[in-house]
C-alpha cells in the first residue's frame, strides 16, 4: 500500500474511488449497462478471481464500457474458475470460464464491443423460469 503525502493526494485517491464506485454500485439502470457478475467462492478466489476482476474493471474504464461488477457466490463451476457470467444490454447472459486477465481483455474487446464469441464458453444446463 502506498503512502498519502499530502491531503490533495488523498482528496484524488477518493474522488477516483468513488467515481468507480458510482458506476459499480450506485446504477439507476444496470439493466442498460454491461453486468460482469464473478464468482467469488472460496474456488473462486483462489483460482484468481479477485484479480481478474480488479483487472477487468480497470480495462473496461479504459475501454469506456460503461460496466457493473458484481461478485456472486459459487455458480457451481468449480472445475472452471474463475467464471464470470457477462450480460450484455439485449443479449442473453453468457459464462465464461477459466477467466484470466488475457480472456479478461479478449472478451471485453470481441464479445462485449464486437459482438464476437471467444473460447471459454461454459453451456447453459439450466432454465429460467419465468411466472
Amino acid at each position: 500500500m502506498t503512502k498519502v503525502k499530502s491531503l490533495a493526494e488523498l482528496k484524488a485517491m477518493r474522488e477516483k474511488l468513488q467515481n468507480s464506485l458510482d458506476v459499480r454500485e450506485k446504477s439507476e439502470h444496470p439493466e442498460s449497462l454491461v453486468q460482469v457478475k464473478v464468482a467469488m467462492a472460496t474456488c473462486g478466489i483462489a483460482a484468481g478471481a479477485k484479480q481478474v476482476m480488479e483487472h477487468m474493471m480497470v480495462k473496461a474504464d479504459e475501454l469506456k464500457i460503461p460496466c457493473v461488477f458484481t461478485q456472486t457466490g459459487c455458480m457451481g463451476y468449480c472445475h472452471a474458475e474463475p467464471t464470470i457470467e457477462v450480460r450484455v444490454p439485449g443479449r442473453e447472459p453468457i459464462v465464461f470460464g477459466h477467466v484470466d486477465n488475457n480472456r479478461a481483455d479478449e472478451i471485453l474487446t470481441k464479445y462485449v464491443q464486437n459482438n464476437e464469441l471467444v473460447e471459454g464458453i461454459i453451456p447453459v444446463n439450466y432454465e429460467v423460469i419465468d411466472k
